[in-house]
């Protein structure tokens, strides 16, 4: 890792707190719920912080985004509150560790551990994220299908970053070629591994067997083509999906229209507790 990037990364990660406010005006429902508790809860990479929001007897699994770059799972506090709120399950946003501090496949096995500990404590698990956590819960799907270590009951892919083994085109869109470099440089330096199913669940050679998916894609999106192809995908494997394509947006999607972002909202919760339901 070149010390510019090393630099670069740690800033990134240093001020997620005051620069991530993507979120703010999509506070519809979940607001009048107390602050998260926090729970660790142990990995084979040690303890992890672990945000819990609501009570039940089923529980959604929350993996946020941030180029796994950003360790700052409060950037989703306004869709755990919102989850929690609609959906009657617990919603668990896991602060998993990210680079420049740990690289490739920390956080997506510390994800896998999590979720497969609270599937067995609770009725049922889902599990779900934003962008590079959307990638990282497809990959704990596809591990938790791999190890046989539990079954979620659906997996919520919102705007996934799902083939770190390719460049992202160049243009207008927020998630640029140089962000692309860094992220690979930081967290995936090692050029083979970038290709792994749990790296690159689009690479996959095999999507057979995996839970329900939700895919939420955005028109302008440079990330958007991997999350057409990966609905396709899993179609053709014989798994259950939803695309949901929100035309016209960038990457912070349900943002942009916050009045259409509520329909959408909805649509997912609908989706998820129905999921949990069984």
């Amino acid at each position: 890792m070149r010390i510019s990037d090393r630099v670069q990364a740690m800033a990134m990660h240093a001020t997620a707190r005051w620069t991530v406010r993507y979120g703010e005006e999509l506070r519809f429902a979940g607001s009048e719920l107390p602050a998260p508790s926090v729970v660790d809860v142990g990995t084979r990479h040690g303890r992890v912080p672990v945000h819990v929001y609501g009570e039940g007897t089923t529980a959604h699994v929350h993996l946020h985004g941030g180029a796994w770059l950003m360790r700052y799972p409060q950037m989703d506090d306004w869709w755990c509150r919102y989850l929690a709120a609609t959906t009657g399950a617990v919603v668990h946003n896991v602060d998993f560790r990210t680079g420049p501090y740990v690289a490739y496949p920390v956080a997506q096995e510390q994800a896998h551990d999590v979720a497969e500990q609270l599937a067995t404590r609770f009725d049922r698990v889902s599990v779900g994220g934003f962008s590079s956590g959307g990638g990282m819960a497809a990959a704990v799907a596809l591990m938790a299908r791999d190890r046989s270590s539990f079954s979620p009951a659906l997996q919520v892919l919102g705007i996934p970053a799902l083939d770190m083994a390719s460049e992202v085109p160049a243009g207008a869109g927020m998630i640029s070629p140089s962000l692309r470099g860094l992220v690979r440089r930081v967290y995936f330096p090692d050029v083979e591994s970038r290709r792994e199913p749990y790296a690159s669940p689009l690479l996959a050679p095999d999507l057979t067997g995996l839970p329900p998916a939700l895919v939420l894609t955005a028109g302008r999106d440079t990330l958007r083509p991997d999350g057409v192809r990966y609905a396709q995908r899993l179609r053709e494997a014989g798994v259950d999906v939803w695309h949901h394509d929100t035309p016209g947006v960038d990457h912070y999607f349900l943002t942009e229209d916050p009045v259409r972002a509520r329909d959408t909202m909805a649509q997912v919760a609908d989706r998820v507790r129905a999921a949990l339901a069984g």
